[in-house]
């Protein structure tokens, strides 16, 4: 079933054009990546899906529902949550605390007592239910990336966007991550995410849309689109890059 149907987007900022045209669609249950370079739209793009930055042009069709131009707080209680790049914890709450506020403005718009004890689940699947006490300004980056994560999933969401949550992390903290993120989707939500760190996209990426200039320019595969001629020239600047990708 289609969960998400992006329609002609366009949106304009003065004489900048950022998004020119811009139309996919996303299963339920699908892991969605969102690539292109710096500047290319994506993240425009998710401040149009989640009510930021109303369209010049064009729809947002949500499980059946027009939902263009709505406010964030609206297109939130319709069911669908965003993690930011840049995380902005409410550092004088709890951890805890932090995913209440979750589960009090989403889809559920719970009860202080419901979002508590929601809040203990959402806790556990992103591993930080042993720091649910803490105070959130107390946590280091990758605990704070996680926190991002679990508030957005408090407010249980059918559609999760993810703007680089894997930015800043290590390694073995990417790892964890990703497989974190296979968790969320078992648990039935869709995924949309932007990201940087193609291996990670190819891991766990079902389809791949990849922007540039604020149109797309190629979409599939993860396989097929690294070893797009446009994407290459676009985006991965070397044909062996796409070489690496594919061998993992």
């Amino acid at each position: 079933m289609t969960l998400l149907q992006v329609q002609g987007i366009t949106k304009r900022f003065g004489g900048l054009q950022a998004l020119s045209e811009v139309s996919f669609t996303l299963a339920e249950g699908e892991i969605l990546g969102l690539i292109g370079p710096n500047g290319a739209g994506k993240t425009t793009l998710f401040n149009v899906l989640n009510g930021v930055f109303p369209p010049d042009k064009g729809r947002v069709i949500f499980r059946g529902e027009d939902i263009t131009g709505l406010p964030p707080y609206e297109v939130a209680r319709k069911g669908i949550a965003r993690a930011y790049q840049v995380v902005r914890p409410l550092n004088d709450l709890t951890v805890r605390e932090n995913v209440m506020v979750g589960g009090c403005f989403g889809r559920g718009c719970l009860s202080l007592g419901r979002a508590a004890q929601e809040a203990e689940g959402v806790l556990a699947l992103v591993g930080l239910l042993d720091r649910a006490d803490q105070l959130a300004g107390s946590l280091n980056v990758a605990q704070k990336k996680r926190l991002e994560l679990a508030r957005a999933l408090g407010s249980h969401p059918y559609l999760l966007l993810l703007d680089e949550v894997l930015a800043g992390l290590n390694p073995s903290e990417i790892t964890a991550m990703l497989d974190t993120i296979q968790q969320i989707r078992a648990s039935g939500i869709t995924i949309l995410m932007i990201e940087h760190v193609m291996q990670a996209v190819m891991t766990v990426s079902d389809r791949v849309i990849v922007l540039d200039y604020g149109e797309v320019i190629a979409e599939g595969l993860p396989q097929e689109v690294v070893n797009n001629p446009q994407v290459i020239e676009a985006y991965l600047g070397d044909p062996k890059m796409a070489e690496r990708l594919l061998q993992g």
